[in-house]
């Protein structure tokens, strides 16, 4: 069974990625020299380069490759009535269930999903849809006790207890809330946003007036958001601080459903570019759309625990500029010109979260092969991510630390550095160095031997294959670049 209840100590694969990341510098726990906080992390050096690299794709993927998509910066404060008008306010609800003996509290709708991922798994695909529609109309109903009664038919025990003593079900906002002034008696309550969509919103007129934008038109915007996660687990896939990437395509009304195909292609295609394989991602059609949106699709990876969802495609129709317009009693309307009318702009929605990219890439990336023959034979690990997101693109090795190896190995990494991302290091056998520089996936090694001395050529190592070639040291800026460039993976999108 695939499921969101699923511990890290009962799955062996997630157990050995997050292992990876801590002790290789990717991800950590965030306060754990106070026992940490739990579903908040913070990025270590190779962590960081990772992440920053796909954020640096996705952003120009989006500008670079379509002339018509600008990019935007929105601040996380937002007026209390951007909540009221987005529906986050009377709707940005979870349904919560607390087991009475083990006194966890669970996603209702997850357990239920669970169950019908257990049919799935068993051979039982009609059982399965059949749970998800039922699931469905009491949720759009918001039959709560409905949806208790359900979980209790379908046996559905705590993992922890394993008893079925479960306690209503409740609604349970995600936002959180702050204050603002500086004065404590005169604080306005205010939100942390939950997600960055909004401010685009608010600026579409601002943007489409000084960019001088025509319909069809997107603006892009990577930021921070937050949500008062109670069922948070599974390392960094859900998390109470995270980023998201959004694309919001503003649209003539009735031309949705063109648009809304076209960019589940180019989205999926992204993923694929970035080498994830085609058998670990899928398309998921809502079954249960939400407040704003007349059409809805998940690209879900297959993670260790199952697939899940990566990015989310959405026509969200004018719901927004539309509430927005009626609430701040502010005109949301595009004149077109090739029609000679003005409306209210409808919206395809791309929306990814980075911290979630990363862990895919991360899994999808991590590997334990068996190298070697007889006594030789032993596991090599290594992450295969794609050389164009690799935290560090080279490292420079002297073979030893003598004979003016090393001053020649400082000139390559000297000259080097302003283009790429280097490591140099020079102790402890270079198989040894090898190794450390596959586990945090540095696509090529150059070394510096004695041969050097002789014809100015170097070894580059290559991480996958382990093969190796001689290189020209003034060869080597564009022998690097042409294995390591994110351009690679923007004109494989485009």
């Amino acid at each position: 069974m695939t499921d969101n209840i699923t511990r890290p100590e009962d799955n062996v694969q997630l157990k050995n990625v997050i292992a990876h990341a801590k002790e290789y510098g990717f991800v950590y726990q965030s306060s754990e020299i106070y026992d940490g906080l739990q579903a908040v992390y913070d990025y270590g050096p190779y962590g960081v380069e990772l992440k920053n690299n796909i954020k640096d794709l996705w952003w120009q993927s989006m500008i670079k490759l379509h002339h018509n998509i600008v990019g935007i910066d929105a601040a996380i404060f937002m007026h209390p009535l951007t909540w009221k008008a987005s529906g986050h306010i009377d709707s940005f609800n979870d349904p919560m269930v607390d087991n009475k003996d083990s006194k966890k509290r669970y996603r209702a709708d997850v357990l239920l999903e669970d169950k019908a991922a257990e049919y799935e798994s068993n051979g039982e695909p009609e059982k399965a849809k059949a749970l998800i529609q039922k699931m469905s109309r009491l949720l759009v109903k918001e039959d709560l006790k409905g949806v208790h009664d359900l979980i209790v038919n379908e046996d559905i025990r705590c993992p922890v207890s394993n008893t079925a003593n479960w306690t209503d079900v409740r609604q349970f906002n995600l936002m959180f809330s702050t204050q603002i002034g500086s004065v404590a008696d005169d604080a306005n309550a205010i939100f942390l946003r939950p997600e960055t969509a909004q401010g685009i919103f608010v600026n579409f007129l601002n943007v489409q007036k000084t960019a001088r934008m025509k319909i069809p038109f997107g603006i892009a915007q990577i930021g921070k958001a937050f949500r008062n996660e109670i069922v948070a687990r599974q390392f960094i896939f859900r998390m109470r601080e995270f980023e998201q990437m959004e694309m919001q395509y503003f649209i003539r009304p009735g031309e949705e459903i063109k648009w809304y195909e076209q960019w589940k292609e180019i989205r999926i295609n992204w993923h694929k570019a970035m080498g994830i394989p085609d058998t670990k991602l899928r398309f998921h059609d809502h079954d249960k759309l939400a407040h704003y949106a007349n059409a809805a699709v998940d690209i879900e990876y297959e993670f260790p625990f199952g697939f899940k969802e990566v990015e989310g495609i959405h026509s969200r129709t004018d719901f927004d500029l539309g509430n927005h317009q009626e609430l701040s009693r502010k005109k949301m309307q595009y004149f077109d010109n090739e029609i000679n009318k003005s409306y209210v702009p409808y919206v395809i929605e791309t929306s990814a979260g980075a911290d979630r990219l990363f862990f895919m890439v991360l899994s999808n990336s991590f590997r334990e092969e068996e190298v070697g023959e007889g006594e030789n034979k032993k596991t090599r690990s290594y992450l295969k991510i794609h050389p164009g997101l690799a935290p560090v693109k080279a490292a420079i090795f002297p073979l030893v630390k003598k004979d003016g190896l090393p001053e020649i190995a400082k000139k390559i990494y000297n000259d080097l550095r302003f283009d790429f991302n280097l490591i140099y290091e020079e102790t402890q056998s270079i198989g040894k160095r090898y190794t450390r520089q596959d586990l945090i996936g540095t696509p090529c090694c150059v070394a510096i031997d004695h041969q050097t001395l002789e014809d100015d050529t170097v070894t580059i190592r290559e991480r996958d294959s382990m093969e190796q070639v001689r290189v020209k040291v003034d060869a080597l800026k564009d022998e690097i670049g042409n294995r390591v460039s994110i351009q690679n993976i923007l004109k494989e999108i485009a």
